[in-house]
């Protein structure tokens, strides 16, 4: 409310001044980042990442290279699938549970969005490692990051050597089955690469949601609140 004043006498008596009351000041409720605990939390994620991939890789989980491009997800063992969303979705909740407790945040919302900048640390350093040459190390799914060339050129095919001047009959016989073979396969990997980059595509994108998933429900479990969408409502407020 404005106030007043009494201002400086004059011949008619003292005039009074109206003082504009002040303009109050927008607050902002700032939520501060602990990037060391991030940081700590985005390797301990991308180190989770790399175990698993090298897990699966001996296993027989994760079949990577060009010949084992997933063209049809049906021909894909119900074993390997589980594993592949339960090593991407693990791999995050570690990284966003060490991030949350490292800062000791006892607040859900703080902790999860600490669990968020995990994930968003962790992605690029993901395609880092997957462009070095390095994807066989983080499994079939994180390594889809990083597209490769699905072309002719890129089969996995041998084309067969043509037979020497002195080559009998038979060994030309053979060469025209060989070569009208090689043909077929390489017309076939043509037919099957929208197929199969579609396919990438979308697997990795699913390891990258169930990553984000995880980070944030990693986070909400370091911070101890009761996992409950409720419970922000009923919290007690400490002035």
């Amino acid at each position: 409310m404005p106030t007043t004043r009494n201002g400086p006498a004059t011949a008619r008596g003292v005039e009074p001044i109206t003082i504009p009351a002040e303009t109050p000041v927008e607050k902002w409720a700032v939520w501060p980042v602990n990037w060391s605990a991030v940081w700590v939390g985005t390797l301990a994620a991308v180190a989770a990442v790399v175990l698993f991939g090298l897990i699966g890789v001996a296993v027989g989980a994760h079949l990577l290279g060009p010949e084992h491009r997933v063209v049809d997800y049906k021909k894909v063992g119900f074993g390997a699938m589980a594993f592949s969303v339960f090593a991407a979705f693990l791999s995050f909740v570690i990284g966003g549970w060490v991030a949350g407790k490292i800062a000791g945040i006892l607040r859900s919302e703080t902790a999860m969005l600490h669990g968020g900048i995990v994930w968003l640390l962790a992605v690029p350093a993901l395609v880092l490692i997957a462009s070095l040459g390095a994807g066989s190390a983080i499994g079939a799914w994180h390594a889809g990051v990083v597209s490769n060339p699905t072309g002719a050129s890129s089969t996995p095919f041998d084309r067969p050597e043509q037979p020497t001047i002195g080559a009998t009959e038979e060994d030309w016989a053979q060469y025209r089955k060989e070569r009208a073979e090689y043909r077929d396969k390489v017309e076939q990997w043509q037919k099957d690469t929208p197929k199969a980059t579609r396919n990438a595509a979308l697997g990795t994108l699913t390891a990258l949601l169930l990553g984000l998933m995880g980070s944030v429900l990693g986070g909400w479990m370091a911070s101890g609140e009761p996992m409950t969408f409720t419970h922000p409502r009923h919290r007690t407020v400490v002035e």
